[in-house]
């Protein structure tokens, strides 16, 4: 199809000005926060979902391939387009459109940043419990995506277990609603196909969460070890206790330094791990399970502790927690974020591995993970420039992925797959259960065009 007919009927759709063609401004969405390139043909700025399915429906029969993207955040590639086509932006639609506290729901646009959610929610006295550490600027289109899950998915769970409905544009064009306000509606869990599908299936122009009260009360912990697999064994006795904190966030020494030097949250520099412990729910007993946890933390040597004394200081300490991926930038030009889980109980196993991959591939790795539900996310520090320093570093971030495996992991906890690890996805599937997955993407997207290329291996 010729191309000025392409950008004439996009223009027609969205009109002319939220159309970009020209390739200096192209050029700008050819990358997410992943290490993949791929230059679109065109980029098109939505504000409806009738517009978005409008763009679909012209795009599907034209055999035009197209992907969704908000802000870009995704850290595998996922918004990356691969053979050209259309990018659908999402970042227009930025609308609470309604919050129902009398049913604790409610129902955005794709392009919220999940922390615009929750500063809606805060003065209500309520929140949303998935926060990605990313939550400034990810949207919660990409949060449903990715089943995106963050410091408080170890007591309530990813976005998977908070999204109730969504209106959906398939790749035909079709706009469908899935789900609703009651929960367990009859029938096939379609929703939860389309959520974790890194938008391979269709793109959501609609979603409605839950949303929850805030806690009476919350207790902040900051405990500071000598050694990373002291600090690692430490979150497996407190899930052995039968505690389970809202949050259990580890950072080795290369990372919090690094924050340190940016945010100044307080963090001790001599420190060899830093682990960031939360309570939150009713105020009765709370405090004795702080001592029970602060009794653990004696047990693996902790050096000391610190507990925030109130709001601000609370904060602060997350400050840094949240601040670790853009602080790193401090010690080298670019990073990769691995993103694999291992059970509790292999924390310490798959730290020292990690630690291993460091020296053999000869490459500053930090780690800052959600350590209490086993999620890593080691940070391998390196520079673009240097291609034969790349090279290593895609084969450490490999080999961080086996290690997850083979400890009885898997290679993604919440970052998804996209197409840096599609090549790992046979370390945790079969070939049957790959095939499976095409059959599904095909049932939907027969001509594969709904961000091709993603997620799932060609066979």
């Amino acid at each position: 199809m010729e191309k000025g007919r392409i950008l004439k009927k996009l223009q027609e759709i969205v009109g002319p000005a939220n159309v970009l063609w020209k390739e200096v401004d192209l050029a700008v969405y050819e990358y997410d926060a992943g290490l993949g390139r791929g230059k679109p043909g065109w980029v098109i700025f939505a504000n409806t979902a009738e517009e978005v399915a409008q763009a679909v429906k012209f795009l599907y029969p034209e055999g035009i391939s197209f992907v969704a993207r908000g802000a870009g955040t995704n850290l595998s590639g996922g918004t990356v387009p691969l053979n050209g086509g259309v990018v659908i932006e999402l970042s227009r639609m930025k609308k609470i459109l309604e919050i129902d506290l009398e049913n604790e729901r409610a129902l955005v646009e794709p392009g919220v940043y999940n922390l615009t959610l929750q500063n809606a929610l805060a003065p209500l006295g309520y929140y949303y419990a998935p926060d990605p550490a990313s939550q400034k600027v990810s949207t919660l289109g990409g949060n449903f995506g990715e089943n995106a899950g963050g410091p408080h998915c170890l007591k309530y769970g990813v976005t998977s277990n908070h999204v109730l409905g969504a209106e959906v544009v398939l790749p035909n064009g079709e706009i469908v609603w899935l789900g609703g306000k009651a929960v367990d509606p009859p029938g096939p869990d379609l929703l939860g196909l389309l959520v974790g599908s890194e938008g391979t299936l269709g793109i959501a122009t609609k979603i409605l969460v839950r949303i929850m009260r805030n806690p009476e009360r919350v207790i902040t912990l900051l405990a500071i070890f000598n050694s990373l697999e002291a600090a690692g064994q430490t979150v497996s006795d407190i899930i052995a206790q039968g505690i389970i904190p809202a949050t259990l966030e580890i950072m080795d020494n290369l990372v919090l330094r690094a924050v340190e030097e940016s945010v100044h949250a307080g963090y001790p520099l001599d420190a060899e791990a830093v682990l960031i412990i939360e309570l939150d729910g009713l105020a009765d007993g709370m405090d004795e399970q702080a001592k029970k946890i602060l009794d653990l933390c004696q047990k693996n040597g902790v050096v000391s502790t610190r507990r925030a004394k109130d709001a601000t200081e609370r904060a602060d300490l997350w400050a840094g927690r949240r601040g670790a991926f853009g602080a790193v930038a401090r010690l080298r030009p670019s990073y990769l974020v691995c993103d694999g889980t291992v059970p509790r109980t292999k924390l310490p196993e798959a730290l020292a591995a990690v630690k291993g991959v460091a020296e053999k591939y000869h490459l500053p790795i930090g780690n800052v993970f959600h350590a209490g539900d086993g999620n890593l996310h080691p940070l391998i520090l390196f520079d673009d420039r240097n291609a034969e320093e790349l090279t290593r570093v895609h084969q450490a971030g490999s080999e961080i992925l086996k290690i997850c495996a083979d400890l009885g992991g898997t290679i993604s906890g919440e970052h998804g797959i996209g197409t840096e690890k599609m090549g790992e996805m046979a370390l945790v599937f079969r070939d049957s259960d790959l095939e499976m997955m095409r059959r599904l993407k095909s049932a939907l997207d027969p001509k594969e065009l709904c961000n091709p290329g993603k997620v799932i291996p060609r066979a």
